[in-house]
C-alpha cells in the first residue's frame, strides 16, 4: 500500500526505522526485536541503506520479506551518491518487480566520509533523484527528509527551507524529520514549512537516548543539539547504562505526549534495531491515545537483547 492512502486512513501514523544487521548474531537481534514491534502493528516501517551507496540485497531482502512474507508497509531508503541514472531506473524497477510501492529518497552520505564525488549524471542532490524517480516511475509514494535544526550543510535556514521545497515540487508526497531533542525546534520548523507553502505530511522522527555516548555522536554529526539540563542529567550517571536508559526514556515519553498532544501528524521511531525503548514509549501513551491503545498488547515483554 502506498503510504499517502495510509494517510488517508489515519490522522497519524507511527511507523519504525530498521537498518540491514551486519553478521550473523545481528540479524538474530534483530529478528527478536523485529518481532516485538511488528505486534505494534505500525502504519509502516522504513529499511535504510548501506554507507555511501544505494540499496544493497540485505535491503532488498529485508523490504521484500516485510512487503511480501510478512505483508507490512515496508520503505527502503535509496540514495544518490555514487548512482547513475541507469542504476537508479534498474533499481526502480527491481522495486516495482518486488511490489515495492514506497522509497524513502535522499542524498546519503559521502563514501568513506571524504567529500561527495560530483554526480556525471547531474544526480548530486536529493531533490535531483527525486524529479528523476516522479519523473520515470510514477508508481511510487515518495518520501523525503527534513531539519528542524537545519541540515549541517545549509547555510541558513531559509536556506534550507528554500531546499526542502524543492524536494517537495519536485514530487516528495511526505516528510520525516531527523531527530531533535526540544520540540520548539519542531513547531518553530513547521511555522516556516507552512509559511513557505509545503502542505504535505511533516513526520517527527524520535531518537530515546539509551546510549549517550553513541546517541551524542549522532547528534553532533546530524547537527541536532541536546539541551544542557539533559546532557547534564546523562554525564551524571553516564558509567550507569540502566539510568541513562530511564532518563532517556523518560525525556522520550515526554516528547511524544508533547508532540500528539500538539497535533503532530504520528512519529517515527529510529528504532537501532532495539524494540524496548519504542514499546516502553507505547505503553505509556497508550492510556491518553485511543489509537496507539488498539496498537499495544500487554502480552509481549519489551525486555528483549
Amino acid at each position: 500500500m502506498r503510504i499517502t492512502d495510509i494517510f488517508e486512513k489515519e490522522k497519524r501514523t507511527f511507523s519504525f526505522e530498521f537498518f540491514p544487521p551486519k553478521n550473523t548474531k545481528a540479524a538474530v537481534q534483530f529478528g527478536i526485536n523485529a518481532g516485538q514491534l511488528m505486534k505494534l502493528q505500525p502504519s509502516f516501517v522504513t529499511e535504510t541503506c548501506g554507507a555511501g551507496g544505494t540499496t544493497d540485497d540485505k535491503t532488498l531482502d529485508i523490504v521484500d520479506l516485510f512487503t511480501n512474507k510478512l505483508k507490512f508497509t515496508c520503505m527502503p531508503h535509496y540514495t544518490c551518491v555514487n548512482a547513475t541514472r541507469e542504476k537508479v531506473a534498474y533499481d526502480m524497477r527491481t522495486f516495482v518487480d518486488k511490489n515495492i510501492e514506497n522509497v524513502m529518497l535522499l542524498r546519503g552520505d559521502p563514501p568513506e566520509g571524504g567529500p561527495f564525488p560530483e554526480n556525471p549524471d547531474g544526480l548530486n542532490y536529493a531533490s535531483d533523484l527525486i524529479n528523476f524517480v516522479k519523473k520515470h516511475y510514477d508508481h511510487f509514494c515518495i518520501g523525503a527528509a527534513a531539519y528542524p535544526e537545519k541540515h549541517p550543510e545549509a547555510p541558513s535556514m531559509k536556506k534550507d527551507i528554500e531546499n526542502l521545497k524543492k524536494k517537495v515540487d519536485e514530487g516528495a508526497d511526505f516528510l520525516v524529520t531527523q531527530m531533535f531533542f526540544k520540540n520548539d525546534y519542531y513547531y518553530k520548523f513547521m511555522d516556516k514549512v507552512r509559511k513557505a507553502g509545503i502542505k504535505c505530511r511533516v513526520i517527527p522522527g524520535l531518537l530515546p537516548i539509551t546510549d549517550f555516548r553513541q546517541i551524542k555522536r549522532f547528534a553532533e554529526i546530524s547537527g541536532a543539539h541536546i539541551p544542557e539540563m539533559l546532557q547534564k542529567k546523562m554525564s551524571d550517571v553516564i558509567d550507569k547504562p540502566d539510568e541513562v536508559y530511564n532518563i532517556g526514556l523518560d525525556y522520550a515519553v515526554q516528547q511524544a505526549h508533547d508532540l500528539l498532544d500538539n497535533d503532530a501528524p504520528g512519529l517515527h521511531f529510529f528504532t537501532l534495531n532495539r524494540s524496548r525503548s519504542a514499546v516502553e514509549i507505547y505503553k505509556s501513551l497508550a492510556d491518553n491515545y485511543k489509537d496507539l491503545r488498539e496498537r499495544y498488547q500487554e502480552s509481549f515483554t519489551p525486555h528483549v537483547p
